[in-house]
């Protein structure tokens, strides 16, 4: 791992995909929750309230993070189905992650969280036709995007995050 801040490296999207791309990037999208809860297990209140990386979130953080960035996610999806290249609203991850919750909050309310809203996305993502992962929104920083961008984006996303908190894990020998 050369930058602790891209532990699997920086997000790469194909420009088209197959449907056994999308097959497969729909399998990692509904494990993720359990990796995550996994790379979670046993860490102590001290250990999640240490960044994983200096200058980083804390484990906690990256706990909460997630769940809040997917289910954006899942409502940008439902947008790009149900409206014409809908603009969407960014959020400001880092401001986010100094409220209250993001810092203080048991994580098993954000690890339930991610479960449940994977739950209902991936029944989602398994319904759509190839037409439909074209469809597309407007994302005022990336610009005009589609589904099939935003399937791969959040199937690495939810490995990112995993590997820095297993990352962190294996620096700190826990």
């Amino acid at each position: 791992m050369n930058d602790p801040r891209f532990p699997i490296g920086k997000f790469a999207p194909k420009p088209s995909l197959s449907n056994d791309d999308r097959k497969e990037l729909i399998r990692r999208i509904k494990e993720t929750p359990s990796l995550f809860r996994k790379a979670f297990h046993g860490l102590n209140d001290d250990q999640l309230d240490t960044p994983y990386r200096e200058g980083g979130w804390s484990a906690r953080q990256v706990a909460h993070h997630v769940p809040d960035s997917h289910m954006n996610a899942y409502i940008r999806t439902k947008l790009a189905l149900t409206e014409e290249k809908p603009a969407i609203k960014p959020y400001d991850q880092s401001r986010w992650s100094e409220l209250i919750d993001a810092r203080t909050m048991p994580i098993e309310v954000s690890l339930s969280l991610l479960e449940t809203v994977h739950a209902r996305w991936v029944v989602v993502l398994e319904s759509l036709t190839a037409g439909d992962f074209a469809r597309r929104f407007f994302h005022p920083e990336n610009g005009e995007q589609n589904l099939d961008w935003l399937l791969q984006m959040y199937a690495w996303h939810g490995r990112h995050h995993t590997a820095h908190v297993t990352e962190l894990c294996k620096q700190k020998g826990w």
